[in-house]
């Protein structure tokens, strides 16, 4: 075992929709990484991507900190807040001074917005078939 102490890493599990994030932040020059690729990458669309990292720029470390993300389920959207849910509350663990801020944000409320379950005997959810009465 080498002499040198490993860079502190802070950890953060972030979730929305059926999307789960595992968050890794470390000291570094600002590299960000969803599934080994990077975010503009990875988040198709321009949008996704500036979600997901909001949390960085509301505090101001966007290039002071790496961050290293495994994210599953869910789609792109999903993904994206998850990937944001779990930065913002590995942020906080980071320096609890940084809580106010992301809080203001929004960034530390989980979406509990989930799909319902379709029913059965109904054709959705909510939806009821046609009711005719004669």
């Amino acid at each position: 075992m080498s002499a040198a102490s490993p860079a502190t890493v802070f950890l953060g599990t972030g979730r929305r929709k059926t999307s789960t994030a595992r968050v890794r932040l470390t000291e570094g020059s600002g590299k960000l990484t969803v599934n080994g690729r990077t975010f503009d990458d990875y988040f198709s669309h321009e949008n996704f991507a500036k979600q997901a990292y909001a949390p960085l720029l509301t505090v101001e470390l966007k290039d002071k900190i790496d961050v290293a993300v495994n994210v599953s389920g869910g789609g792109v959207a999903g993904q994206a807040g998850a990937v944001a849910h779990g930065i913002a509350r590995a942020l906080q663990k980071l320096n609890a001074e940084h809580r106010p801020k992301l809080k203001k944000g929004g960034f530390l409320k989980r979406d509990p917005r989930e799909k319902e379950r379709k029913k059965a005997g109904q054709p959705g959810a909510r939806k009821r078939f046609q009711f005719s009465k004669r």
